[in-house]
């Protein structure tokens, strides 16, 4: 079993930060990709960031400047430091973990998501 558990969300006023963060544990042998998914009611799920194992980052062109991912590889954990945010950022936030298990196979990991609302 591999749990990803979030932290972080809440409400903050246009131009505030949040820092989300996302813990995984469990049947882990390596962690490949990790990043962040978010949906906004009425609206379909889109990725907002992913990092991989070695530091490389994309960001989807909408949070380009404003946000930042990062991971403690030691920790098994990724953020997403979020700054100047606008209302349009206001969605639930999942994390995601492309990993191996420790016992072999493939798995793709989701957190249980956190929301963030943005008020203007």
């Amino acid at each position: 079993q591999v749990q990803l558990v979030e932290s972080g969300g809440g409400l903050v006023q246009a131009g505030g930060s949040l820092r989300l963060s996302c813990a995984a544990s469990g049947n882990i042998f390596v962690i490949n990709d990790m990043g962040w998914y978010r949906q906004a009611p009425g609206k379909q799920r889109e990725l907002v960031a992913r990092i991989t194992a070695g530091h490389t980052t994309n960001y989807v062109d909408s949070v380009k400047g404003r946000f930042t991912i990062s991971r403690d590889n030691g920790k098994n954990t990724v953020y997403l430091q979020m700054s100047s945010l606008k209302p349009e950022d206001t969605a639930v936030y999942y994390c995601y973990a492309d990993l191996i298990r420790g016992t072999g196979g493939t798995l793709d990991a989701w957190g249980q998501g956190t929301l963030v609302t943005v008020s203007s």
